[in-house]
């Protein structure tokens, strides 16, 4: 059951994506296992750039499963867009999975996200301002709304209602923005529903059964070390955990699967 792990051992940016693109052709699979599209990979191949935020550097190579699974949040506007400039460049997108149980970037959370930062002047964070924050913390709160609920409308509108309740006040000066209408919103986010639920799994399963065949399973980590919520420079830190401890819960995959782990300065 062999996975490697590779993570940044600095602040992000060390070039885990050309590390990540090189053991991808002798892998089986690449898997994204936290952050959001606060990450940017960029592999150059053939003299032609490609950049990358939610997607799996694997993804250009045919016939590789590339996941995203359960640790990462995901805006699914960006990520269908990622997906639709790939296929205009001819890349065979058919082997992306999904994870059911990774949490959605909304709406509210972009707007909360640039408002807090805003609101703290000259000791902002220096947050991307793409709701990854918010969206985390929706998730710790239990007001998370997952993968799975853009599949049933009825689910979706309760939670999108039931997440932004304790938002009121904080959503008071955004209440005439369009995107905040329950209505439009919950439209929006089951066309996205119908885009993605082709790629949409149980990565989980997934991945174990790719590790018992025997199968490489790489996991392609963002940020880095120094950015850990917990281990990091906090509060200067990413939202998530971009240790390699954090592939485990990030994709249900247990530690003893693992037989190295990579970080890349």
């Amino acid at each position: 059951m062999p996975g490697i792990v590779i993570v940044g051992a600095q602040w992000g940016d060390e070039g885990k994506g050309k590390i990540t693109d090189l053991l991808a052709e002798h892998g089986d699979a690449v898997v994204r296992f936290q952050g959001g599209n606060n990450a940017g990979h960029t592999i150059v191949r053939e003299g032609q750039e490609w950049k990358l935020h939610l997607i799996p550097s694997g993804i250009l190579y045919p016939g590789k499963r590339c996941v995203i699974g359960n640790g990462v949040v995901i805006d699914p506007r960006v990520l269908i867009d990622e997906l639709d400039a790939l296929r205009a460049r001819r890349v065979d997108v058919s082997g992306l999975r999904i994870s059911a149980n990774a949490h959605l970037i909304m709406p509210y959370h972009l707007l909360l996200d640039s408002a807090g930062e805003a609101k703290l002047g000259s000791l902002q964070i220096g947050t991307t301002r793409r709701g990854i924050g918010p969206c985390y913390a929706d998730k710790a709160a239990r007001l998370g709304i997952r993968v799975q609920d853009l599949l049933d409308e009825k689910i979706l509108k309760k939670k999108i209602v039931a997440a932004m309740e304790p938002k009121r006040l904080s959503l008071r000066p955004f209440e005439k923005d369009p995107a905040l209408d329950l209505h439009t919103m919950t439209e929006e986010y089951l066309t996205f529903g119908h885009r993605l639920e082709q790629h949409i799994a149980d990565t989980s399963k997934l991945m174990w059964e790719m590790l018992d065949a025997g199968q490489k399973v790489i996991l392609e980590g963002a940020q880095g070390a120094m950015l850990d919520i917990d281990h990091g420079t906090y509060p200067f830190v990413t939202s998530s955990n971009p240790l390699a401890g954090a592939a485990c819960v990030g994709t249900g995959i247990g530690p003893r699967a693992f037989v190295e782990v990579w970080g890349i300065a």
